[in-house]
């Protein structure tokens, strides 16, 4: 089954919601030595903390993990529970406030998401493999305006 390329413009925004849905489930199970589905979905939490270490942002909670993932604060402290109980986390008392617990990638949980940034830049490389270089390039630096401008409009709503 070939799939039709988008002829209109509507066609081709249309097309671009779906298109970032399997974005995800695709490539990165794809590529040589896989990392597990458990982790991929850990990498989600552990991304948000590694983000938060790197921008010296607020300290991470479960609440910020549930509000950041858009999920239910329990579906937050599951996948939390989760990632700790795998060696990626680990819960330490807030430096603001002692009565708050807030969550650190762990050693592994570094190494974790390095092996998952050499999987993702492995990904990228195998799928667009057949693309010219000028188009790899602009390609990388319109996600990353992507992403710049949608972390722009949560940053923008109110909390």
């Amino acid at each position: 089954m070939t799939k039709r390329e988008p002829m209109t413009q509507d066609e081709l925004l249309d097309a671009v919601g779906p298109a970032f849905g399997r974005l995800r489930r695709s490539s990165l199970l794809e590529v040589e030595n896989p990392i597990s589905q458990k982790d991929l979905t850990r990498t989600l939490v552990l991304r948000i903390v590694q983000d938060a270490e790197f921008e010296d942002a607020d300290e991470v909670t479960v609440g910020a993990v549930a509000q950041h993932l858009g999920v239910d604060p329990s579906v937050a402290s599951r996948m939390v529970s989760d990632s700790i109980a795998a060696g990626y986390l680990i819960r330490a008392a807030s430096q603001r406030d002692g009565r708050r617990t807030v969550l650190h990638l762990s050693t592994q949980g570094r190494e974790l998401m390095a092996r998952f940034a050499r999987h993702q830049r492995s990904a990228f490389e195998s799928v667009t493999a057949d693309w010219t270089a000028r188009d790899r390039l602009e390609f990388a630096r319109l996600m990353l305006k992507y992403v710049d401008s949608q972390d722009a409009l949560r940053d923008r709503r109110p909390h």
